[in-house]
C-alpha cells in the first residue's frame, strides 16, 4: 500500500532533523546530536514505579531502568533493548514503549543501557545484554520478578542483540526464556536485499546508514560471519523460544526480519511475522511520531507477551 499519509508529512518536517546525516564522521558527536532531537516528550504513561539500577556486566556495571506495572504479586518479566544501530539510543529513547509493554502485558520490563559503538564493538554489546539475562535469571525475585516467565525483545539493533541472546540461552545453558519479542531486527551483514533496495533512502532509515552502522559496530570484517552479530547465519535455529516479529513496508530491514521467521519456521519455532504496511522502520518506538498504528503494535505485542507468560503466579501458590 502507498505510505502512510501521516508519514508522508513528517518526512517532509520532522523526520529529515532525526535521521543519519548524510555523511557522518564522528560518531560521538552525532550520537549527542540525534539524541537530542530524538528525545521524547509529552505526558508519560504512568506505571506503578520505575527505578534506575546497574547490573555487574563484563565491562562493569550496565545502568538498567526496571518498570513495574504493578506490586503484590510476582510478575514475568522482559528484557528491552533499545535500537540505533548499535550508535545511538537510551534508556529515554524507549522509556514510552516500556511503559507500554509493562502496563499492557503486565510485566516488570528491564530496559538495558549496554555498551554502545565504536566504542565499544562487537561482541561488547551482546555480552552486556546477555549479563543481564544471567542476572535476571538468579536475582529476578530481588526486583518481585519470576525468572521462570523470562522474555527478551528489541528493536532494530537491539532486535538483533535480542536474538543472539536467544543463540546464547540455547548453547550456554540457559536462562530459559518463553518469548522473543522483535521490530525490524537486524539478522544479516547483507545490504543487497530486495527491501534494501528497494527502500534504500527516503524513508527514514538508508542503506547507505546501514552499512556506516555495521562499520561502526563489527571490530574485524569476518565478524559478520558471526550468528551473534548476525544471526541469520547460524547454523540452527532450532530450539529459540517463540516469536513476534514486526516489519514495515517501507524499511531496508524488512526482508532481515521476514528471513528471520522463515528461518524460525523451518526450525519447528512457533513464530508469527507481522509486516506492517504503509509503515516505516523506527514505528515501533517513536511514539512522537503519533501512529495509531503503533498502538495498534504495542497491543499485539503485549497480547503475545500475556500468552507466553502462562505459567501461574509463584507467589499465589
Amino acid at each position: 500500500m502507498a505510505l502512510d499519509e501521516r508519514l508522508q508529512r513528517l518526512i517532509g518536517t520532522v523526520i529529515p532533523r532525526e535521521s543519519l546525516p548524510p555523511d557522518p564522521v564522528d560518531p560521538v558527536a552525532v550520537r549527542a546530536a540525534r539524541n537530542r532531537v530524538v528525545r521524547q516528550t509529552g505526558a508519560l504513561r504512568p506505571v506503578a514505579k520505575v527505578e534506575d539500577q546497574t547490573v555487574s556486566g563484563p565491562g562493569g556495571n550496565i545502568p538498567v531502568r526496571v518498570y513495574w506495572p504493578r506490586f503484590g504479586a510476582r510478575l514475568p518479566v522482559l528484557v528491552y533493548l533499545h535500537g540505533g544501530g548499535w550508535v545511538f539510543g537510551t534508556l529515554d529513547s524507549v522509556d514510552d514503549t516500556c511503559r507500554a509493554l509493562a502496563n499492557a502485558a503486565d510485566c516488570v520490563v528491564v530496559s538495558v543501557d549496554y555498551r554502545l559503538a565504536p566504542e565499544h564493538k562487537f561482541p561488547a554489546a551482546v555480552e552486556d545484554a546477555y549479563a543481564v539475562l544471567r542476572w535476571l535469571s538468579d536475582h529476578a525475585p530481588e526486583i518481585g520478578a519470576d525468572a521462570g516467565r523470562l522474555a527478551v525483545g528489541g528493536e532494530s539493533a537491539g532486535g538483533n542483540l535480542a536474538i543472539a541472546c536467544t543463540l546464547l540461552a540455547r548453547d550456554q545453558g540457559g536462562p530459559s526464556l518463553v518469548a522473543q519479542l522483535l521490530a525490524y531486527p537486524i539478522t544479516d551483514y547483507n545490504l543487497d536485499t530486495a527491501s534494501y533496495r528497494e527502500n534504500a533512502e527516503g524513508f527514514f532509515l538508508t542503506r547507505r546508514a546501514m552499512q556506516w552502522y555495521w562499520e561502526q559496530y563489527l571490530a574485524r570484517p569476518e565478524d559478520a560471519d558471526n550468528p551473534l552479530a548476525a544471526p541469520l547465519r547460524a547454523v540452527s535455529h532450532a530450539g529459540l523460544p517463540p516469536a513476534l516479529i514486526f516489519t514495515a513496508e517501507y524499511d531496508p530491514l524488512r526482508d532481515d526480519g521476514e528471513a528471520y521467521a522463515a528461518r524460525l519456521r523451518a526450525a519447528g519455532v512457533p513464530v508469527a511475522a507481522v509486516r506492517m504496511p504503509g509503515l516505516i522502520h523506527g514505528f515501533f518506538s517513536n511514539a512522537q511520531w503519533q501512529l495509531p498504528q503503533r498502538e495498534e503494535a504495542l497491543a499485539r505485542a503485549a497480547d503475545f507477551l500475556r500468552q507466553a507468560f502462562t505459567r501461574p503466579d509463584p507467589a499465589a501458590d
